[in-house]
């Protein structure tokens, strides 16, 4: 009777052990799930790749289970930050991306660096197009104010398109003003109607289509620039980071760019 005792009790112990064992198992696979789907990849870079960029990290998490965190807008707003925790940096064109390489030394990997999409340029005109601007001709008439953004992956890109035609002083003389960034382009093109039109990416908009018509140009006049990625050299999520710029590269990632005016 004393023996069936101690056996009885020495099983309930090791059914007991075991079952914790097992709970104490599950809890652990749980928990590193769900650390690893928290896993977070931040993403830096200009404004104007932000509408895909975002589109497309959101779509990543629903499948992969991985945040991607995507901080764009003027460099200065963002780079203390991303020294600290950049996983990923991209550029608004191949010219832009290399100016930050110059500026951070040693920031990127450059054996990462890739190229997703190029995109055309093009002009944005007013709601309803009330110049009637159909070329980069209509551009060079006295009268017409132009909106520039000396910067920001644009540096550069009306004088490429107006040199070809040879309208440079033309267009130059109806520069109206000139800014850095595209944000400060779309306070100004917000804040006063006074500007007809910017030389900018057709890709803009997409993003300003409640104020802006999009006047493409001839295929045989378009301008491509590129958008570069990378990798930076002390991220702590290589492996993430490398799985979304695959992700990005994709064709339905290529198809999604493609809405938002990328080629």
């Amino acid at each position: 009777m004393e023996m069936n005792k101690t056996v009885f009790i020495t099983g309930l112990f090791l059914m007991t052990m075991i079952l914790l064992g097992f709970s104490a198992t599950g809890n652990w696979t749980q928990a590193q799930a769900g650390q690893n789907n928290n896993e977070v990849v931040n993403v830096y870079g200009p404004g104007g790749p932000l509408g895909p960029m975002e589109e497309l990290a959101e779509q990543f998490k629903k499948e992969t289970g991985i945040n991607v965190n995507v901080i764009a807008g003027p460099e200065e707003k963002w780079i203390d930050q991303a020294k600290q925790d950049a996983d990923i940096i991209y550029g608004g064109s191949e010219y832009m991306l290399r100016d930050f390489m110059l500026k951070h030394p040693g920031m990127i990997n450059e054996k990462t660096r890739t190229e997703l999409y190029p995109r055309a340029a093009g002009i944005l005109v007013r709601k309803g197009n009330p110049k009637n601007i159909q070329s980069l001709e209509d551009l060079t008439k006295k009268g017409f104010r132009i909106l520039d953004v000396n910067g920001a992956g644009q540096l550069g890109l009306w004088e490429d398109l107006a040199g070809r035609k040879g309208f440079i002083s033309e267009i130059d003389r109806n520069i109206a003003v000139s800014v850095k960034t595209s944000a400060e382009a779309i306070d100004l093109w917000k804040e006063s109607s006074k500007y007809d039109a910017w030389i900018t990416y057709e890709s803009w908009h997409y993003r300003l289509s409640d104020v802006t018509e999009l006047v493409q140009l001839p295929d045989e006049d378009k301008l491509y620039r590129g958008t570069p990625i990378s990798i930076t050299s002390k991220t702590n999520n290589k492996k993430e980071a490398k799985q979304f710029i695959s992700y990005l590269k994709s064709d339905a990632s290529h198809q999604v760019f493609q809405k938002w005016g990328w080629k």
